[in-house]
């Protein structure tokens, strides 16, 4: 099955499921031989919790599952090493290649600091918003990385979610606001405050590999998710 067709068989039948725990049509065709290739995006700025839960999650996930997933952070553009909201230091070393992503995770921060490292330095990449307009991978927004899938129009007439402090701009901008923890579009995906990346990673989970996966790295992590999954029905 071609990449753009299983993502959007999968967000066709996540919408059309009667329950939570149903396995997507799409969900069969990920598996080690062919895994969901996810990329999260990292940049000066980026608060250290919005990117480091869904490595945690969706790595552990990819673990458990044999290699049908693989997570992998990528810069906007060339191998760097960014510094994160409080100081912490990451080796990223790949750059962003749209073709070799089937998701890409955006994560926030910085948002409140016009001037300084964080999403606003994003947005004002028009090159990159110019590539993520383009890209045919799923878009992911965690927190205020929502702000960013926004600049490059992704979220225009849709229905999304994003940190309190942000929400009023992503209305002004033309998405429908859901208070919701994570808000499932069908190829857009959308998660709140900064904790939501726990949330919004395991929602993946269940989404593209199945509910049973899901359950099981709740367990080794201990951590039992919050809030609902809204879907569009």
């Amino acid at each position: 099955m071609e990449r753009r067709t299983f993502l959007r068989a999968s967000a066709l039948s996540v919408g059309a499921a009667a329950g939570v725990g149903t396995m997507s049509e799409g969900a069969s065709a990920v598996s080690a031989a062919n895994p969901l290739r996810v990329r999260v995006l990292m940049f000066d700025g980026v608060e250290e919790q919005d990117f480091i839960a869904p490595v945690e999650v969706l790595g552990l996930a990819g673990r458990m599952s044999g290699g049908a997933l693989t997570t992998t952070m990528v810069t906007t553009g060339r191998p760097a090493t960014v510094t994160c909201t409080y100081g912490t230091k990451v080796q990223v070393a790949e750059g962003w290649s749209p073709q070799e992503a089937d998701v890409l995770v955006v994560p926030g921060g910085g948002y409140t600091a016009k001037d300084g490292p964080g999403v606003n330095q994003v947005i004002a990449d028009r090159g990159f918003l110019r590539r993520l307009a383009a890209s045919e991978a799923l878009p992911v927004g965690i927190c205020t990385g929502v702000m960013v899938l926004s600049a490059a129009g992704l979220t225009k007439g849709r229905n999304a979610t994003t940190h309190a402090g942000a929400k009023a701009d992503l209305a002004a901008q033309g998405a429908t606001v859901i208070n919701a923890r994570v808000v499932d579009d069908g190829d857009l995906v959308t998660g709140a405050g900064i904790t939501s990346g726990l949330d919004v990673a395991l929602w993946l989970v269940e989404r593209f590999v199945g509910a049973e996966l899901a359950q099981r790295v709740e367990t080794v992590l201990e951590y039992e998710r919050r809030g609902t999954v809204w879907r569009r029905a």
